[in-house]
């Protein structure tokens, strides 16, 4: 069993000011043999590698970020469930023959401005990536993406400019860098996948 990872060039920091939305995407391009790929390509893996998300956002954080499951919902605690960073609505999922790809739609909390609540997404999508792969091999890329966000830290008015350097070096860094090491935890995804199967109660439904 063979697997590659290969982080993509760090995003060009488009977006990042004083106002309006705020975008930034992470990617990395997976190489496995081609019959390692029969068994990841598969829609319950999607759902797989998200709760793996989830999961390796606790172990980064040593503990101090935890994860809410809601019946329609997603919550990052800091600490304790009184401290809510984050609140998604329930993940979308959609796949097709060369592509998977969830979505969470942000709802609020501290890390959101008022104005950005219900407008933000972090997305996970999987693209296979047929048209470079060499002979003997199958190449996929992951990922991960927050679209549409609007950071409460940026704040507004005067205090905006500050607002957004404090953002570009505490926020987006840390998300920089705790997607950065899931993309690179995707190494131990197929060891996973082979272990567990494929259990159709995960498999999400297409749209």
């Amino acid at each position: 069993m063979t697997i590659e990872i290969e982080l993509m060039p760090d995003p060009v920091r488009r977006g990042i000011a004083t106002h309006g939305p705020i975008e930034c995407a992470q990617s990395a391009r997976v190489t496995v043999d081609p019959e390692l790929f029969e068994r990841i390509w598969a829609p319950s893996t999607l759902e797989l590698m998200a709760r793996s998300y989830w999961r390796f956002l606790r172990r980064r954080s040593l503990g101090a970020i935890r994860v809410g499951y809601g019946p329609d919902s997603r919550e990052i605690h800091l600490f304790t469930r009184h401290l809510t960073l984050l609140r998604f609505h329930a993940p979308r999922f959609r796949t097709g023959e060369d592509f998977g790809e969830v979505e969470w739609p942000i709802d609020r909390g501290l890390l959101v401005a008022s104005e950005g609540e219900g407008q933000g997404f972090l997305k996970m999508r999987v693209t296979h990536g047929a048209a470079d792969h060499h002979e003997g091999e199958e190449t996929f890329t992951v990922t991960s993406e927050v679209s549409n966000f609007y950071p409460w830290i940026r704040g507004s008015g005067w205090f905006a400019r500050l607002g957004t350097w404090l953002y570009s070096q505490t926020q987006f860094r840390v998300h920089v860098w705790i997607t950065k090491g899931f993309l690179r935890s995707l190494a131990d995804l197929p060891a996973e996948v082979i272990r567990r199967g494929e259990d159709p109660a995960d498999a999400p439904r297409p749209d």
